[in-house]
């Protein structure tokens, strides 16, 4: 599609808008932890599975809903993806009960996937030729800014006015991203030959499910750390309640650096800039475990590891070029993987903390999955140089 530089930024910021809605809530639930189970009165490991249980959410609905979807325009499908993320977070506000709460929580799940994978996929069509990887780094974008401003605010919220807020406030700004994107975003035409059964071609494409490996085990080291990070904080007495906002928003801040430079290094090579920070990611984990109990220590170290979060892009970029004829429902498993890491990596942070290893065991637990993603990308790798492989 061919729009002028202004309205193609008007609609890029349209789905950002929705991406910042997803990253603030999703992001602010592991915040907002203590404060939830303590209104619940769960202890923090029951609590944590409102995490596993969202993650569950958008690992099932990604690819039922971009397979169901596959013949509806984008435009009128990203609107009521939007849609019904705002209510179920307002349902999630409203929840008399952990068992409710993890009900909607994994309700809202369901649309995560789909919406970021369609919203990529839609904004990587709106640049030119080499560029498509700073697409989706804009649209992703939207959620590292969530980690810089929402992210701590909603603590803030949780903190002052009850953790309830947050979810409040989320449904609104989702409600308006819906609204932005109906006004803005152009009307696609519906692809005559899209169907269920070609977006499931996907599923028999082995570097597709490769490539969906890295990302599912190997974001868990980040999972395993920032999960935690909050209630770490906490019970260190790391620093007075304020800075517990300021730990989650240098996550963000490095996140948005982390961005633009994983959507440069991932126009360079895929596979490049996935072994970089995955690196990184191994080397920020360890680097962490070292710096709890101290609160500016622990906010670098948020800063460094955020860094490494652009992950998802050379793994989403891949993917676009893997998939052939199932572009939507690829882009929807890409972070139905990244949030399998979401479940994996504060699961098994929780055995870990559970038997007793400590805060730094998160960091440990985080080394070992950051290791076992760089296995991946190498297998990945290996069979990218098959002959009959597509090119990194």
């Amino acid at each position: 599609m061919t729009l002028s530089p202004r309205h193609a930024r008007a609609v890029i910021l349209s789905l950002a808008l929705g991406t910042f809605g997803i990253g603030v809530i999703e992001f602010a639930t592991m915040g907002l932890l203590p404060y939830y189970a303590a209104d619940f009165g769960v202890s923090e490991a029951q609590a944590g599975h409102a995490i596993s249980a969202y993650a569950l959410g958008v690992v099932i609905g990604a690819p039922v809903l971009a397979v169901v979807g596959a013949k509806i325009p984008r435009k009128q499908f990203l609107i009521g993806l939007m849609g019904f993320y705002a209510v179920a977070n307002l349902l999630a506000g409203f929840a008399p009960n952990m068992d409710a709460f993890m009900i909607a929580r994994f309700a809202s799940g369901l649309p995560h996937g789909a919406y970021f994978g369609m919203a990529m996929l839609f904004a990587a069509d709106l640049m030119p030729k080499g560029k498509r990887a700073q697409g989706v780094a804009w649209v992703i974008t939207g959620l590292t800014v969530a980690n810089v401003v929402g992210v701590p605010l909603a603590g803030a919220i949780g903190q002052n006015f009850g953790w309830r807020w947050g979810f409040a406030i989320v449904a609104v700004i989702c409600g308006l991203s819906a609204a932005m994107i109906w006004r803005v975003a152009p009307v696609t035409p519906r692809d005559p030959n899209a169907s269920p059964m070609r977006e499931l071609g996907a599923l028999a494409n082995r570097s597709v499910w490769l490539t969906l490996l890295v990302g599912s085990v190997g974001f868990g080291g980040i999972f395993a750390v920032y999960s935690y990070l909050s209630a770490a904080m906490i019970d260190t007495q790391a620093g007075p309640a304020w800075t517990i906002p300021v730990a989650l928003s240098a996550f963000g801040v490095g996140g948005t650096i982390g961005n633009m430079i994983a959507g440069k290094l991932s126009d360079w090579s895929r596979f490049g800039a996935g072994f970089i920070l995955l690196c990184g990611m191994f080397v920020m984990v360890l680097l962490y475990t070292v710096t709890i109990g101290n609160w500016v220590a622990m906010s670098l170290a948020m800063v460094a590891l955020g860094s490494t979060a652009g992950m998802v892009i050379p793994m989403q970029v891949r993917l676009m070029e893997v998939a052939g004829d199932a572009q939507t429902l690829a882009a929807a498993l890409n972070h139905a993987a990244f949030n399998l890491a979401n479940a994996i990596g504060p699961f098994l942070a929780g055995i870990a903390l559970a038997h007793g290893f400590g805060w730094e065991a998160t960091g440990y637990v985080g080394a070992g999955l950051a290791l076992a993603g760089l296995m991946f990308l190498g297998i990945a790798w290996l069979d990218s140089r098959r002959p009959t492989a597509s090119l990194a």
